[in-house]
């Protein structure tokens, strides 16, 4: 089978006695770094010397054909240098091939950037959406933050040191500077920094340098105000699109804020 392995996010002593166990008996380790492996195994006390095989963003898809022909006949363990592989990191690829050739995928669970950090965020956890990294590019950042500007649930995403207060005055601008933030930094290590407050405040904070590894939690959007009236008629205008007009209703009534129910009534009886 194709094991996926979370490995510690900084401090090793989150490793669980399952992964040191796993590693313990691998033949065969798929990982980002060499380096980084070498240095996990050591940390954690492995004795044991799997065969090293690299799978990064260079090599993944080069290395498919041997690692799924090997995962058919004995276990394979895929690892990161830090988390779960295949978030934001190598393995989706190898994932979905193994998938296609019958081969089991499973996982060791570890360690979560994105739910450590939206765990201690103090924001809203109860729906969230996961971006990845932000998008290098000016015009790709303002276009993927106009794209959040209404999205109500709470926004995790990475984002590089040298970059980071770059992004947040982009963000201050194009979301406003009210809207509430975390940045959190350095998550369960030594020098680990949760900063919260509003996006003004933070891009005011980051102007002094950031260093470390960076996960931003962004507060989802307050429900745009509407009347009933307009609220009535985005929802006969998605309707007159194709929706049905319990969908319909369902989408506006989140997106405003207004009683769903009293929101269909009165759709109901401008159809009429």
């Amino acid at each position: 089978m194709l094991v996926l392995a979370g490995t510690p996010i900084g401090n090793l002593g989150d490793a669980g006695r399952r992964l040191i166990e796993t590693l313990e008996s691998a033949t065969v380790l798929g990982v980002e770094d060499t380096r980084v492996a070498q240095r996990l195994l050591a940390g954690l006390g492995v004795t044991n010397r799997p065969r090293l095989v690299r799978v990064d963003e260079q090599t993944e898809r080069a290395r498919i054909a041997e690692l799924v022909a090997l995962a058919a006949d004995s276990d394979v363990v895929l690892v990161s240098d830090a988390g779960m592989p295949t978030v934001s990191d190598p393995g989706f690829a190898l994932v979905r091939a193994a998938i296609d050739a019958g081969v089991t995928v499973t996982a060791v669970p570890g360690a979560s950037a994105v739910l450590t950090a939206l765990a201690v965020s103090g924001l809203p956890t109860d729906r969230f959406v996961f971006e990845g990294f932000a998008p290098r590019r000016d015009g790709e950042r303002r276009r993927w933050l106009a794209e959040l500007a209404g999205e109500r649930r709470t926004v995790v995403a990475f984002e590089s040191p040298n970059r980071v207060a770059s992004l947040l005055a982009l963000m201050a601008e194009v979301l406003g500077a009210d809207r509430r933030a975390v940045v959190a930094r350095e998550l369960t290590k030594l020098h680990e920094e949760v900063v919260r407050g509003t996006l003004g405040e933070l891009a005011d904070w980051a102007e002094g340098g950031v260093r470390g590894e960076i996960v931003l939690v962004l507060a989802g959007a307050e429900p745009a105000a509407a009347s009933e009236e307009e609220a009535i008629a985005q929802v006969l205008a998605r309707v007159a699109d194709g929706a049905r007009l319990k969908d319909a209703t369902a989408e506006v009534a989140e997106a405003t804020g207004l009683p769903r129910r009293a929101l269909y009534d009165a759709a109901v009886a401008a159809r009429r």
